[in-house]
C-alpha cells in the first residue's frame, strides 16, 4: 500500500531541493524524520511538511482505522522537477540589464509499507465506506 503527496511551485531551485531529498530516499519515516528535523537547509522544512503530508495521506487512505506507527513505513520514492521561473531584470552598468531567474520546484514523495496491512481488514474497511 503506498500513499502520494505532491507541492507545486515551491519558490527553490529543484537543484537545491534534491540534495535534500536524495538523503531521505529509501529511508524509513521515522529516520527520515530525523534527518529532515536536524538538516539547516531551507528545502528540509518543505521536504518536512511534505512528508508529514504523504504520512496522513497514507492513514486516511486505509479509512484512519490504522496508525501509521505500526507499519514500516518508508520513502518509495522522492523526487523534485523544475516548476516556472519568475524572469526579473536588474540595472547594470552602461544602461544595460540582465535576467535574474527565481525559480520553482515540484516536490513529489510517495511513502509505502514493508509489513503487509491484512487483506481481510482493508476490505471490511471498503464495505464500510460503501455501506454509507
Amino acid at each position: 500500500m503506498e500513499a502520494i503527496a505532491k507541492m507545486k511551485s515551491i519558490p527553490l531551485s529543484a537543484r537545491k531541493m534534491r540534495y535534500v531529498i536524495d538523503s531521505i530516499r529509501g529511508k524509513s519515516v521515522d529516520e527520515a524524520f530525523n534527518i529532515l528535523k536536524f538538516s539547516k537547509r531551507e528545502a528540509s522544512e518543505w521536504a518536512e511538511k511534505l512528508l508529514l503530508s504523504a504520512v496522513a495521506n497514507w492513514e486516511n487512505k486505509l479509512g484512519n482505522v490504522y496508525s501509521a506507527d505500526d507499519y514500516d513505513l518508508y520513502v518509495k520514492t522522492a523526487f523534485a522537477d523544475d516548476g516556472g521561473s519568475l524572469k526579473r531584470f536588474r540595472p547594470v552598468p552602461h544602461g544595460r540589464a540582465h535576467r535574474i531567474r527565481k525559480r520553482m520546484n515540484h516536490l513529489t514523495l510517495v511513502v509505502a509499507n514493508n509489513t503487509a496491512v491484512e487483506a481481510d481488514e482493508t476490505e471490511e474497511i471498503d464495505n464500510e465506506n460503501t455501506e454509507d
